[in-house]
């Protein structure tokens, strides 16, 4: 069979909703996905906790909680596994559940960066490490990793695409969404910023290459009352995320302000790139497409979801082929988490 889809969380099992899926396919073939249970509603603040599954990409164990919000917000699950170590690191950021983004846009609450990691494949995590004054600058107010998997990179190098808005007082405003990158070049010790990309841009994933190469893809929201052009937004980086190209809308990459993923994946015909993202104007028909050339051109690959759809994330199995988690429904994007498991022909 080409392609097997089950469900991993349903809204109402055990929280009132599920939302922002990431996977990661660790080096032993065990994989982990991740997401938000949140508590009491579908607000993007509240009571939020983070869980897991675990399994085998087929099988899956039980929901367990990862970290606990405490009736608070913790979210953007965002996991890489160091292949030096092993060892698993999961970032994540966190609010208040009084303060949400719009009062975090005007520098009325915080928001911080936190990361745990995982020495046995996720079985037990360390003590939360808030990692907030390494990566955010000061006059920043909104911050958000990923949400999606993070990047290993050739040289050792363990890097994460996010987000910022940064605080304009006179205005009692932030200004544009803009992405950057954190990395780490001590297996997770210590972390630091790298570079932005375009203003507009905002939840941000990234694509490695084996010569050091990093394709960035993120969502894309004009600011200022600026026309919509319900597309996604790209660059590139030669030196692994120390210096990125001009960033460039890309039209034939169709989007409805949501979030999407990225994953290198070698083949027959050497690197290629996938992305998953809601390939509509609206949260619909999710869909994969793929490209030879780093991001160049893109081609359609398949549709995952042509119904209601949302957020996304990629993960290549040790048996080659892909697996995907999504946010879908029949009336609502938000309804459950599936992941889907295909091959590349």
């Amino acid at each position: 069979m080409d392609e097997i889809r089950q469900t991993l969380f349903r809204q109402g099992e055990g929280a009132f909703a599920y939302r922002i899926p990431t996977i990661i396919a660790l080096k032993s073939g065990r994989v982990l996905a991740f997401c938000e249970a949140r508590r009491d509603s579908l607000s993007d603040s509240g009571s939020i906790d983070i869980v897991a599954r675990a399994g085998d990409g087929l099988r899956f164990g039980p929901a367990r909680v990862v970290i606990r919000g405490d009736g608070n917000t913790v979210g953007n699950p965002c996991p890489v596994q160091d292949p030096a170590t092993g060892r698993l690191f999961l970032l994540y950021n966190a609010n208040d559940a009084d303060k949400p983004e719009p009062m975090i846009l005007r520098g009325e609450g915080p928001r911080t960066v936190h990361l745990v990691y995982s020495d046995d494949e996720g079985e037990t995590w360390s003590a939360p490490r808030d990692i907030t004054a390494a990566v955010k600058k000061p006059d920043w107010t909104w911050y958000a990793l990923g949400p999606c998997h993070g990047a290993a990179l050739p040289g050792g190098r363990l890097i994460f695409g996010c987000n910022h808005a940064v605080l304009d007082r006179a205005a009692g405003r932030s200004g544009p969404y803009m992405s950057h990158v954190i990395y780490s070049d001590d297996h997770g010790d210590t972390w630091r910023l790298g570079p932005d990309l375009g203003p507009g841009t905002n939840e941000c994933a990234l694509a490695p290459f084996a010569d050091g190469g990093l394709l960035a893809n993120a969502r894309y929201i004009p600011f200022g009352g600026a026309e919509n052009p319900h597309c996604r937004a790209q660059a590139y980086s030669a030196d692994g995320g120390d210096h990125f190209s001009e960033t460039a809308l890309r039209p034939e990459l169709i989007d409805p302000v949501c979030q999407g993923s990225v994953l290198t994946v070698r083949t027959a015909w050497g690197e290629e790139a996938l992305l998953s993202n809601a390939a509509s104007t609206r949260r619909e028909n999710l869909t994969v497409r793929r490209s030879k050339d780093r991001g160049a051109t893109w081609t359609v690959e398949r549709v995952i979801q042509p119904g209601p759809a949302a957020y996304s994330d990629l993960a290549r199995l040790p048996d080659g082929r892909v697996a995907l988690v999504c946010e879908a429904g029949e009336e609502s994007p938000y309804e459950r988490i599936d992941m889907h498991v295909f091959s590349l022909r």
